[in-house]
């Protein structure tokens, strides 16, 4: 296994941890879980301040939606596939984020 690779695989489970735990704090404070109906409030405050939550907790939302879905309603194999891809690449693409900005504050060395 090539080093970018490695970097790639340890920058997917960066996205989802964080993901994760961001989803969690949500639950633990507002006591009902994030989605994305957080943006369906219109045009205030708050629907701009979740934003930038929703663009890192959006992999850990997109996979227990799926989860559930496929559980529940029973949907095709086709669509949890795609569904998963997404949230691992947009995982990916928050942890490469997340790992880049704890590099330039220097908490971490690359």
């Amino acid at each position: 296994m090539s080093l970018d690779t490695l970097h790639s695989f340890l920058a997917i489970g960066i996205g989802f941890a964080l993901a994760g735990a961001l989803v969690s704090a949500y639950q633990g404070l507002v006591q009902q879980p994030a989605g994305f109906g957080l943006l369906a409030r219109g045009a205030s405050p708050q629907t701009f301040a979740a934003v930038p939550f929703l663009v890192f907790a959006a992999p850990f939302i997109i996979m227990r939606n799926t989860v559930r879905g496929r559980r529940i309603e029973r949907r095709r194999f086709e669509f949890v596939m795609l569904a998963t891809v997404l949230a691992g690449f947009w995982s990916m693409m928050s942890g490469t984020f997340f790992v880049m900005m704890l590099q330039a504050v220097g908490l971490m060395q690359g």
